[in-house]
């Protein structure tokens, strides 16, 4: 949920009645944790390099009562399932209410994580993705504030495989927002749970996590450089951008309005990644969508822009990773 708006602070005993009566998500589980539209056989190939596109966006699929989105949800929600279509991979958050709209106005995404369901049962991360996707697991903050707690906010994890037996970690993450004491200090709670997840479950793993971490370098109170610098995790915003400096900490309020960014400003949408031992990543491009998810008359079909990159990975020859290990001879 964003930071900067104010209907979303407070959701009273009404407002929750009215979130569960217009719940209106339709998918059901299956017990996989994936739902799978294959419209042919998915043949892995033999490859030692390539290239994909991926994209995270905060799709603002709250109900409409209580959305900050100025443009209609369904309607909104549909174009947008259409336009994700362009991305190989795509991570969204708040996709809630109107999941049904989302995907059944893409068709080229094969692979697809399940909905949890509506607010306030559901998450709102899902995944996906041209390549398959596998191992998916739902962590829920350990901790949260106001209204953040009335939905099990929190992080996804996943393994997509890019080639045959070429596999990348991903990470779909929605941290506490708001810029409250309180709050901030539940949102760094949450990226030490991150970083923690990330240290255990993805050692040695090349990784890509993106999400609405609610949080800024240049906000004094949050904590996000912990994952690039305990996790090793590059930001592509800093890295192509920023000429890879970090914006320096203010005890400064961060401006509301996240629509009125440019590619120069922070945002609290993000883009990050690493290498492993194996397996070589980098991002050739990162974008600022701010242009493209807008609807026929220039309105922005969601609360928040989108960001994308274009990733470019290899496999390392032996000789580059062997070369760091001795081997004794038996």
């Amino acid at each position: 949920m964003p930071n900067n708006y104010k209907n979303k602070r407070q959701l009273s005993v009404w407002g929750l009645l009215v979130l569960l009566l217009t719940c209106n998500s339709t998918e059901r589980s299956n017990g996989s944790g994936v739902t799978l539209h294959i419209a042919g056989n998915h043949f892995m190939k033999v490859e030692t390099e390539g290239q994909f596109s991926a994209i995270s966006y905060n799709i603002a699929g709250l109900p409409a009562i209580i959305c900050s989105a100025k443009t209609p949800r369904a309607e909104s929600i549909a174009t947008i399932g259409k336009k994700l279509q362009d991305f190989d991979i795509v991570h969204v958050q708040e996709d809630f209410n109107y999941h049904s709209q989302l995907y059944d106005n893409d068709n080229v995404h094969n692979y697809r994580t399940e909905t949890k369901g509506s607010v306030p049962f559901g998450d709102g991360l899902n995944t996906l993705s041209k390549f398959p996707l596998s191992n998916i697991v739902r962590v829920k903050w350990n901790n949260c504030t106001g209204a953040d707690c009335m939905t099990p906010k929190g992080f996804t994890y996943s393994q997509i495989q890019v080639a045959l037996n070429v596999y990348i970690d991903f990470y779909n993450v929605h941290s506490n927002a708001y810029n409250t004491l309180n709050a901030a200090s539940a949102r760094r709670e949450n990226i030490k749970q991150l970083s923690d997840y990330i240290t255990t479950h993805s050692a040695g793993k090349a990784v890509v996590l993106m999400g609405d971490l609610n949080g800024r370098y240049g906000f004094f109170y949050d904590n996000i450089q912990i994952l690039t610098t305990k996790n090793q995790l590059q930001d592509a915003w800093v890295m192509h951008i920023k000429g890879g400096k970090l914006p320096d900490a203010l005890k400064i309020i961060p401006a509301a309005n996240i629509l009125n960014l440019t590619d120069s400003s922070e945002t609290i949408d993000k883009i990050f990644y690493r290498s492993s031992e194996t397996v070589e990543l980098k991002t050739i491009s990162y974008s600022f969508l701010n242009q493209i998810f807008n609807n026929k008359e220039g309105l922005p079909l969601s609360d928040h822009h989108p960001v994308s990159a274009q990733f470019s990975w290899r496999l390392k020859p032996a000789r580059d990773y062997l070369s760091g290990h001795s081997f004794k001879a038996k």
